[in-house]
């Protein structure tokens, strides 16, 4: 390539775009230029007067100018989310004044979560693969074999479980310990 030709096309790259304005005006531009030899898209605010405040910089046009998305927000979009943040603060302010009411009157509404009959533990447990419980036996008949007088299957029982064994009447907080 040429140097005129060259010098030509970074002209014509490096005159800005302006790609929006925002509601506090604003304006928001675009440049490609070339880079260690890559062209490069630059992306920048100019403010509005001579306030440069960066807080002032919505949060659609601070992805924009970072490059974590690739078209700039459209007017329609900005609206939206403007509509939808003042929806939110809407509900926020219904959400205090119903708590400040349940302050002052002492009344608090019974919350309940889920469903309000007891968990059915057996289907729960039966999750779980566990080497103690022998699905074929009901879990009493297990409980039951555990306390045979087989001395030999007994101490297999409790060398292979990770878990404490006994009935709680000679429990001492802090004295088992799990097998090595």
């Amino acid at each position: 390539m040429s140097k005129q030709l060259m010098s030509r096309l970074l002209g014509m790259f490096r005159s800005r775009t302006q790609v929006g304005v925002d509601k506090s005006g604003n304006r928001y531009f675009t440049r490609v230029e070339e880079v260690d030899g890559f062209m490069k898209e630059k992306r920048w605010v100019q403010f509005k007067g001579s306030d440069q405040d960066p807080t002032t910089v919505p949060v659609e046009w601070i992805c924009w100018l970072n490059g974590q998305r690739r078209k700039a927000p459209t007017p329609e979009e900005l609206a939206d989310l403007e509509a939808r943040r003042e929806s939110v603060k809407q509900n926020i302010e219904l959400l205090k004044k119903k708590e400040e009411e349940e302050k002052r009157t002492g009344v608090r509404p019974l919350k309940t979560v889920g469903k309000s009959e007891s968990p059915n533990l057996k289907s729960f447990m039966q999750q779980f693969p566990d080497s103690s419980l022998d699905h074929r036996k009901g879990h009493d008949e297990v409980s039951r074999s555990k306390d045979a007088t087989n001395t030999e299957d007994s101490t297999i029982d409790t060398e292979r479980s990770s878990e404490p064994t006994g009935t709680g009447a000679t429990f001492k907080p802090g004295a088992w310990q799990p097998p090595t």
